[in-house]
């Protein structure tokens, strides 16, 4: 049987995965510099669980200060084989409460401060993000999310913004305006990085707020959000441990999307024009073709 490595990264609020037991902290170093903290090792049966609290576990980083390279580096240096993102986020649709779960499939990305590719002058490469999520890994964890008794809405678009300021009023109607269902300030680069690590990756986006555009409810506040924080947190967890238990029971086949084998045909740069520098640092992600 094929084993999955699940890389669980945590957002705001959940800084520890609570029902694992026997695991312990692992510092991986990455060339792309200081992810944002240490990775927990714990299991879950025959699943591995590596846990990557995503702001620190003070929460001592913003979402523009964080090193998105790093922390999908030492996901993929740790073994994962996917990767689940657990986020908080903002409502753009009245339907979308707070305490809902949203089932990401799609993603705009606004934010503009911050290193997008592993690639660059030296190797090129141009990776699909037509579809952005591991649909497989999406739907296991939209159903072990439907028997916590919240409120699951599978598929969603996810608008990127840079932060770490919330939206204006205009800003939050032009999202609306687009269709957009979640709003949120992590999960671009993430998930183009993901991709291009070859790493299957879903994104459960969990509702704090209704940002600022209702008319009938208060605007965004930290003191608001911190409160349904702590319940999604707890509900978070245990979508975890439920997830992990039901991967345990099945073999870990290549992702149907091709993901796990993206680059085969996305690095454009010929062999005899790279970078050594460069491609020492891609040795974890994309050494699988780098090397031959």
């Amino acid at each position: 049987m094929a084993g999955w490595v699940l890389g669980v990264i945590g957002g705001s609020g959940l800084y520890r995965i609570d029902g694992l037991e026997g695991g312990r902290w692992e510092r991986i170093d990455s060339p792309w510099g200081a992810p944002s903290d240490e990775v927990y090792r714990s299991a879950v049966g025959p699943v591995e669980l590596v846990f990557l609290p995503r702001h620190g576990r003070s929460h001592q980083l913003g979402p523009t200060q964080l090193n998105y390279r790093a922390n999908i580096d030492v996901l993929k240096r740790a073994g994962c084989t996917d990767l689940l993102s657990l986020s908080a986020c903002g409502s753009l649709k009245e339907a979308y409460a707070p305490g809902d779960f949203v089932i990401v499939d799609q993603f705009i990305d606004r934010t503009f401060a911050r290193e997008k590719s592993f690639f660059g002058e030296g190797v090129v490469a141009h990776v699909s993000m037509a579809h952005p999520v591991s649909q497989r890994l999406a739907d296991l964890a939209a159903g072990e999310a439907d028997g916590l008794g919240v409120r699951v809405h599978r598929g969603g678009t996810y608008l990127a913004m840079e932060g770490p300021q919330f939206s204006s009023l205009a800003e939050s109607n032009l999202y609306r305006s687009w269709g957009c269902d979640v709003i949120g300030m992590t999960n671009m680069p993430e998930a183009k990085l993901a991709r291009e690590a070859e790493l299957p990756y879903a994104c459960v986006a969990m509702v704090t707020d209704y940002d600022c555009w209702h008319e009938e409810v208060e605007a965004v506040s930290v003191t608001e959000v911190q409160k349904v924080l702590h319940v999604n947190a707890g509900n978070a967890a245990q979508l975890v441990l439920r997830l992990a238990q039901r991967l345990g029971g099945m073999d870990r086949t290549p992702d149907p999307q091709g993901i796990d084998t993206c680059l085969d045909f996305a690095i454009i740069t010929p062999e005899e024009a790279r970078d050594p520098a460069l491609v020492a640092k891609l040795d974890a992600v994309a050494g699988r073709v780098l090397r031959g």
